[in-house]
């Protein structure tokens, strides 16, 4: 063997071996850096080799080029379905059944795990490597989507088994977990895109996707359970087969219940009803199967369902309402959407008066209509849709819903674009999509424009003060002053908070402009790339941007298309000419930080301080803040009320700190800078620990966002305004109505000059 052969060989097993510690086990032993150095070397050894190539090299686990289309292949043992019931009758009448079928006298048990809501696929590996992936289809035949399923990173490529068995066939159910789903749908949104409608079905949709590099993005699991060909494999009860799958490398549900008798099944039932929502992924029942391998085998199949096993499904809550109304909104990419006005219905716990349609032609095939009666459901229980119409219950009055024609804002012809289902308004000066541009641009996690809020958008528009983004900064006090419930303070105050809107770097501007795909972590992650505005204009084409800002090809292709696009040229220009800081500070991490290189999920209210700052405080730090739990996540900060990312966290065994614990990190973190850098960079030891503190006026010193990441990196909280909970006030120049505020109330009020001797003291 070759020397490039052995360290390929080498380089891949080890790989393996740390997948499935990290994907698998949730135990990794190795930094992310060593990791992508070993890929790094292994992709560059391949390249240099491509006839060592393998199919089970974790190399591929980044995907491969788009395919054509996918082949029909024919499953070795058919797929079959469940049989399934809502009634806990029926899970009786089931047992019944399986004691005619073994004779009576047979003694049996059952085995009950969760009935995961996701897509089914077979896997089959001959001789250890994984070399079909196929969707169930219609039983005997499905897709072929090897490629797609290669990049599902807890589904091994070769199998940890000794001996290794000829064929291997294993079925299970892949799944996005519910946090990736919410992160997808948050990314969608603020690119003014409609949000996916459940996991299952976003799923389904990814391993259709032709381009496996994009489904490798989608962050899929998977989770066996079911065996179809099995060559040199040996069992005698699924309990035994789940540790077959176990050794073979695979993530197996913890969840699963031996359950001695019927009794046994059903109080399983109501357990499970009680703690499925705090799962990380939908679950829609349980499967029951009689345990014993042979007795199941015994027992046989209808052309449709095996007669051993039943699905017990846990009923959606769903409600019955009319739909009197169709609202049409544009978005702030111009995207058309189309949604329910209902009659209240109690769903979930929650009132529901408004459900996405999600587009017209869903609406199309759905046949629903203006007056129906419809069925409404909460996708995920989180997202009101419209299941279905009623069409027993018309009386005639009803009308049809069509896609207009013009767009409800400003009667602009619609267009709908190649391969697209959405419809669009082209006019970026249509009011609302104007207004949707607006509120997102002032929004906090954007440019964070102190006065700016809806309705105020809405008469700036309305008048035809503002019909771009960089109007804002030309207004005048004369122009803002004579607006309704703008008085004088109110005026200077917004000026104040356009001008120091300017300062937030390119990081905040790249979230804040309607550029596809970059929202507030992107954004920033390719500021801190690029460096400037200039760098991002010079990149020329979408491999460009592909190979030095380390984006995909779908957001180089976009991302570059509007840089390209001369009337966003334009706009930018006017902003370079407004002042703005198109630059982005490389980050200010302490190499010896607890914080730094480290990932870090915010959950819960905190009672010290906000997430927002929170998260400033840990990127102060040198760390990042995500926003879903994984395995690569270290810490996760949990307040009052977490949800389900504290049970994610505790599964996957990741550190939860409270308020305390974070406050105490942040300490070494400052500790850990040194003397001459807390000078530079604000970092007192706990100098505000504990204190609210409101920053007003301009600083000379540094920019009010730089003043309020010092005060939470020594432990304060920052409020954007003055009460009676205010415990001081940072004062700089035109300080405005909040210094009278908080003279009237006697908060302590700091100038410039004490605030640097507090934040050094």
């Amino acid at each position: 063997m070759s020397d490039a052969a052995a360290e390929i060989e080498r380089l891949r097993a080890e790989l393996a071996h740390h997948n499935h510690l990290y994907y698998v086990l949730a135990q990794p032993v190795i930094s992310d850096f060593e990791y992508d150095r070993m890929f790094k070397r292994l992709v560059e050894l391949e390249a240099a080799n491509p006839h060592l190539q393998s199919a089970s090299s974790p190399s591929l686990r980044v995907g491969a080029p788009p395919v054509e289309g996918f082949q029909t292949v024919e499953h070795a043992k058919r797929m079959l379905s469940l049989d399934n019931t809502y009634r806990r009758e029926d899970v009786l009448e089931f047992d019944e059944r399986v004691r005619k079928g073994l004779g009576g006298s047979t003694h049996y048990t059952y085995f009950a795990d969760p009935k995961i809501d996701g897509v089914a696929l077979g896997l089959r590996y001959e001789n250890g490597e994984l070399v079909l992936a196929a969707t169930r289809g219609d039983g005997v035949r499905g897709d072929e989507i090897t490629l797609n399923a290669r990049t599902i990173r807890n589904v091994p490529l070769r199998l940890k088994l000794d001996p290794v068995p000829p064929v291997f066939e294993i079925r299970g159910e892949a799944y996005m977990p519910k946090e990736t789903f919410e992160a997808l749908n948050a990314r969608r949104t603020a690119r003014g895109e409609d949000p996916y409608m459940n996991p299952r079905n976003t799923t389904a949709g990814s391993l259709k996707l032709l381009d496996s590099r994009e489904v490798a993005k989608r962050g899929l699991r998977f989770i066996p359970h079911g065996a179809g060909e099995l060559i040199g494999v040996d069992y005698s009860s699924y309990r035994e087969l789940v540790e077959v799958w176990r050794q073979a490398g695979f993530e197996v549900s913890p969840l699963g219940k031996h359950c001695p008798t019927i009794e046994d099944v059903l109080a399983a039932v109501s357990e499970f009803e009680a703690v499925r929502h705090e799962l990380s992924y939908e679950v829609d029942g349980l499967v029951v199967r009689v345990d014993e391998a042979e007795l199941l085998e015994r027992l046989g199949h209808t052309s449709h369902h095996p007669r051993g096993m039943i699905a017990y499904k846990y009923a959606a809550e769903q409600g019955i309402t009319k739909l009197y109304d169709v609202e049409v909104t544009v978005g702030k990419t111009g995207q058309l959407t189309p949604n329910a006005r209902l009659e209240p219905v109690l769903l979930a716990g929650t009132t529901v008066s408004r459900a996405n349609l999600h587009n017209f032609d869903e609406v199309a095939r759905k046949d629903i209509r203006k007056g129906d009666y419809v069925v409404v459901e909460k996708a995920g229980e989180i997202i009101p849709y419209v299941v279905r119409s009623l069409p027993e219950r018309r009386d005639g009055s009803e009308t049809p819903i069509t896609a207009p024609l013009r767009c409800p804002s400003c009667d602009t012809p619609t267009l709908r674009r190649e391969g697209e289902v959405a419809i669009y308004c082209p006019n970026v000066a249509c009011g609302d999509r104007l207004r949707g541009v607006l509120r997102h641009f002032a929004s906090r996690r954007a440019m964070d424009i102190e006065g700016l809020g809806e309705k105020l958008v809405d008469q700036l528009v309305s008048e035809g003060l503002v019909r771009s983004v960089p109007d804002l900064y030309r207004l005048s006090f004369e122009q803002l002053n004579r607006l309704e419930r703008m008085g004088k303070k109110s005026t200077e105050n917004l000026l104040q908070g356009l001008a120091d809107s300017k300062q937030r770097g390119l990081g905040k501007l790249l979230n804040a402009l309607p550029i596809p795909h970059l929202g507030e972590t992107m954004g920033r992650e390719l500021a801190q790339r690029a460096g400037s505005l200039d760098a991002l204009l010079a990149a020329g084409t979408a491999e460009e941007f592909e190979r030095r800002f380390k984006l995909g090809p779908v957001v180089s292709a976009d991302v570059c298309a509007w840089f390209a696009t001369p009337q966003h040229r334009t706009l930018l220009g006017e902003l370079r000419e407004l002042g703005f800081k198109l630059s982005e500070d490389a980050p200010r991490a302490a190499g010896g930080s607890p914080f730094a290189g480290k990932t870090v999920v915010i959950t819960g209210t905190l009672p010290r301080r906000s997430r927002d700052a929170a998260q400033a405080a840990v990127e102060a730090a040198g760390g990042k803040v995500t926003g879903s739990v994984s395995r690569k996540t270290d810490y996760l900060l949990a307040g009052a009320k977490p949800g389900s990312k504290l049970s994610k966290a505790q599964e996957l065994g990741v550190a939860v700190l409270d308020e305390d614990a974070f406050d105490a990190l942040l300490a070494q973190a400052t500790a850990t800078v040194g003397p001459a850098a807390q000078a530079s960079e604000g970092g007192a030891s706990q100098a505000f620990a504990g204190l609210t503190v409101v920053v007003t006026g301009t600083l000379e010193s540094m920019s009010r966002d730089e003043a309020k990441d010092r005060i939470v990196a020594a432990g304060g909280k920052v409020s954007g305004s003055v009460s009676k909970n205010t415990d001081l006030l940072v004062c700089g120049e035109k300080a405005g109505s909040k210094l009278a505020k908080a003279e009237s109330l006697g908060v302590t009020v700091l100038d410039e000059a004490g605030f640097l001797a507090k934040l050094g003291g």
